[in-house]
């Protein structure tokens, strides 16, 4: 058996290089390759956005954070990429 073992310093918290949203999904480039989607509605903020105001998506914080100015909402990449949301799936009512 082989033991490996990893310097944990050299890993760093994902981070975005870029974010878009298409209809009500955001989708988000992480710096190491991977893209990574979330619906919307997981979020309380997002939920009730139009989908014009979440096309307002900005990269902040040197790429932990998502930032919609218009909403006053910041989300944090880690926690994205991890799956740490505010509402559980499924449908959400936007009256």
């Amino acid at each position: 058996m082989t033991d490996t073992i990893v310097d944990r310093t050299t890993f760093a918290e994902p981070a975005a290089i870029r974010a878009w949203a298409d209809g009500r999904t955001i989708y988000v480039e992480l710096h190491d390759g991977r893209i990574v989607g979330f619906p919307a509605d997981r979020f309380r903020r997002l939920a009730t956005a139009s989908e014009e105001e979440l096309k307002d998506v900005m990269v902040e914080v040197n790429g932990y954070a998502l930032r919609w100015e218009a909403l006053d909402e910041d989300i944090t990449v880690p926690g994205i990429v991890a799956g740490h949301f505010e509402l559980p799936p499924g449908p959400v009512d936007r009256e």
